[in-house]
C-alpha cells in the first residue's frame, strides 16, 4: 500500500499519485500519476483562474473536480498532464501544507 503523504476531503496525495475526490458527476473520483505531471501551478483565486468554479470547465481547457468550498480557498492548484488535452484546477484544504510538499518533490513551476 502506498503512503498517503496529505489527505483532506478533496483529495488524497501519495508519493506516486493524486486521487481527486468527485472529479466526475456525481461521485466518480479521478487518479493521476504523479510522474504524468508536465507542469503544476499555483494561482490567486480570481474569477479567471477559477474561484467561482464549483465544478466542471468554464474554457474547455481545465476541468474542476467538486468542491463547494472553492470560492473560499487561498489557493487554486492547476496540472498540465503529459498524456492528455485538459488541465485539472484544483483546490485543498491546506494549501500551505500541499505548496511544500510539491515544492520538495521541485514540482511547482515558478
Amino acid at each position: 500500500m502506498k503512503r498517503i503523504v496529505y489527505k483532506d476531503k478533496l483529495v488524497e496525495i501519495t508519493q506516486d499519485t493524486i486521487l481527486f475526490r468527485h472529479y466526475y458527476f456525481p461521485l466518480g473520483d479521478k487518479q493521476i500519476d504523479i510522474s504524468n505531471i508536465k507542469k503544476l501551478e499555483t494561482l490567486k483565486p480570481t474569477l479567471m483562474s477559477g474561484k467561482w468554479r464549483i465544478h466542471g470547465t468554464g474554457d474547455f481547457t481545465t476541468w474542476f473536480p467538486w468542491d463547494s468550498g472553492r470560492p473560499k480557498r487561498d489557493m487554486i492548484f492547476r496540472i498540465t498532464l503529459h498524456k492528455g488535452w485538459c488541465r485539472i484546477g484544483f483546490t485543498v484544504e491546506d494549501s500551505a501544507a500541499v505548496t511544500a510538499i510539491f515544492e520538495k518533490w521541485k514540482l511547482i513551476s515558478k
